[in-house]
């Protein structure tokens, strides 16, 4: 059980925030349609060192959503309306799919922000996505599942719809960042993929690793897109190494 949960005023919305353990910070962004239970099986470990924050984004899970068209942008802003408002001056960013293009996002515009970012199943291009990917048999089961937690999670189950159509603008026009926006990231960073992710390329996931100055790539065997959840003794592994180096 969270420390501190509640939801936090920040712009035009409100954002559902647990916070676990103590000492430096550990922020966790999830990925998109979802909400920060997914990191279930995560939080207790790092939580053993570190104080965790877990976020359910604008529109996501027990989050309000604003009137504003969901961009990356607008959802690194949020985070760092979070930040402020929990008086965090730096944290170190846990993220997975949309939240590891927010933690792009972040260290690209506000590496000030950030201690040090770890970003699973991450595109930085359109060109990186697997255009089948959203109609696999896993992702749909995870589309379903998404939904019905929705239902029982949002302060307005009846914008699911509305949730579901912004996520699909926003992947369908964005991130579009270059090698070279890329390149001038400085926080030390792990790009983390998975060998059979239905959405992202793996050689994009390497692309990604080498324009980002000494960051470290890491593929994660025999797991997808979901690896936090399928495999997360190797996931927690390689995060907490990371955490610690």
């Amino acid at each position: 059980m969270p420390r501190v949960a509640g939801l936090v005023s920040i712009s035009d919305i409100r954002i559902w925030r647990g916070e676990f353990g103590g000492g430096e910070p550990v922020l966790f962004l999830h990925g998109g349609l979802a909400h920060s239970n997914y990191w279930g099986r995560q939080i207790a470990d790092v939580a053993a060192r570190h104080r965790v924050i877990a976020m359910d984004t604008r529109g996501h899970g027990r989050s309000t959503s604003g009137t504003k068209p969901l961009s990356y942008r607008l959802l690194a802003d949020d985070v760092l309306g979070l930040l402020d408002a929990l008086k965090i001056e730096r944290t170190a960013i846990v993220g997975w799919s949309d939240g590891a293009i927010v933690g792009l996002d972040m260290a690209m515009r506000r590496p000030d922000r950030l201690s040090r970012l770890f970003a699973f199943g991450a595109n930085f291009n359109l060109g990186g996505l697997w255009p089948e990917g959203p109609q696999t048999a896993t992702f749909i089961q995870y589309a379903e599942r998404c939904r019905v937690e929705y239902a029982g999670l949002s302060p307005a189950p009846a914008n699911w719809p509305k949730l579901v159509a912004g996520l699909r603008r926003m992947w369908s026009s964005s991130p579009s960042w270059t090698t070279e926006q890329l390149s001038r990231i400085r926080v030390a960073t792990v790009v983390a993929g998975a060998e059979y992710d239905e959405i992202i390329r793996q050689e994009h996931t390497a692309a990604l690793a080498a324009a980002i100055p000494g960051a470290r790539l890491v593929t994660m065997p025999a797991v997808s897109h979901f690896a936090m959840l399928q495999d997360p003794e190797r996931f927690n592994a390689e995060l907490l190494a990371f955490l610690r180096s």
